[in-house]
């Protein structure tokens, strides 16, 4: 149901029409004409009623958000219990039980986002602290089953996912906020250095020039370090900028200014690294120009080096735009026009529509 799809229908454009202070009626009625789906299995922050509720909650409390949060809290529970189960046997994760696109992390933001403390989001947490456990083969709980896309021969032992989007980043980004905002449960402060330490490990080049992979295999795992030999591209989804983020939030969360500093001078360099920035080659939020712009610019908050980064960015997103026809919050124009606006007015979304990437502070 693309209607109801968060990555790739008209909740982009309602979310940009907002943002523009323009009518968004036309858009968030073409989200709610069909029935809403709310199947555990297939619903998610970007998709089915977690999608529309979080769309709605930008236009202020209504009876269709509150019927919404119904069905989010029915889903959320549904999915903790098929999580806990899942480790009580001792098997090994699909990414979509606990990642931000499609799992429990992005159902930990929407309940974030929309309610703050809450019983519910401290449920949510305490999983994705259980899900940080080194398990008896020495794998960190989040060692998923098969490949980043799928089986295949090189992913036979199954991967360790570093990513925003779909890996370890995105639980390390919740975390850390839930923390900046008080929101504490127990281990919740263990689980975030041991994901830092995890990080450390597999953490590439030398400072100042360091990045991460997307992911790793059995093999580079056994051995501890990825096998690498120049940076990925600067995404937001699998790349350093996303990865970076989540740990410059670690940082200011455990007051750990080394880690901060490590993470914000790997964002600005490949914020400012020409071979990285010519591996862009669009202008989308989840792999392009718009989602390394909206991430240094979101981080520059905290460092001047990045703010004076984004001009640039800026250009290059403009230039990528003149490329891109698809539509879509998360892969097409419409997000690239919402970081566009943002880094633009130099102004904190009005929608707080960033929340879904897990940039916001």
């Amino acid at each position: 149901m693309i209607a109801q799809s968060l990555a790739e229908g008209p909740a982009g454009a309602a979310l940009l029409a907002l943002e523009r202070g323009d009518d968004a009626r036309s858009w968030l009625a073409a989200i709610l004409a069909e029935p809403i789906m709310a199947h555990p299995d297939d619903a998610s922050l970007f998709e089915g009623a977690p999608a529309v509720a979080f769309t709605l909650t930008a236009t202020g409390p209504s009876r269709a958000l509150t019927t919404l949060d119904a069905h989010v809290e029915a889903i959320t529970r549904s999915r903790l219990e098929a999580a806990h189960r899942r480790i009580h046997s001792g098997r090994p994760p699909a990414k979509r039980e606990f990642d931000l696109v499609a799992g429990l992390t992005g159902l930990g933001v929407y309940l974030l986002h929309r309610h703050g403390d809450s019983d519910l989001l401290r449920d949510v947490i305490t999983y994705l602290v259980r899900l940080t456990e080194t398990g008896a083969d020495g794998l960190p709980g989040w060692w998923a089953l098969d490949g980043p896309t799928g089986p295949g021969p090189e992913w036979s032992g199954g991967h360790g996912n570093l990513g925003m989007a779909h890996g370890i980043a995105g639980p390390l980004a919740l975390l850390s906020l839930a923390l900046r905002r008080g929101i504490r449960v127990h281990g919740q402060t263990d689980a975030v250095r041991r994901i830092c330490r995890w990080l450390d490990r597999f953490r590439c080049g030398h400072a100042p020039h360091v990045w991460w992979p997307g992911a790793i295999t059995r093999s580079e795992h056994d051995h501890g370090d990825a096998a690498r030999s120049g940076p990925h591209r600067p995404s937001w989804c699998y790349g350093t900028p996303g990865i970076a983020r989540a740990q410059q939030l670690a940082g200011l969360a455990l007051g750990d200014s080394h880690r901060q500093c490590l993470a914000e001078t790997a964002l600005a360099w490949c914020a400012t690294d020409e071979a990285q920035l010519t591996q862009l080659s669009d202008a989308s939020l989840c792999h392009g120009w718009a989602g390394l712009l909206h991430t240094v610019w979101r981080a520059g908050v905290h460092n001047e080096r990045l703010r004076a980064a984004v001009p640039h960015l800026l250009d290059g997103l403009a230039d990528s735009l003149l490329r891109q026809p698809t539509p879509g919050l998360l892969v097409g124009e419409t997000g690239a026009l919402l970081a566009q606006h943002a880094a633009t007015t130099n102004t904190q979304p009005v929608t707080q529509w960033d929340t879904c990437l897990l940039l916001n502070d």
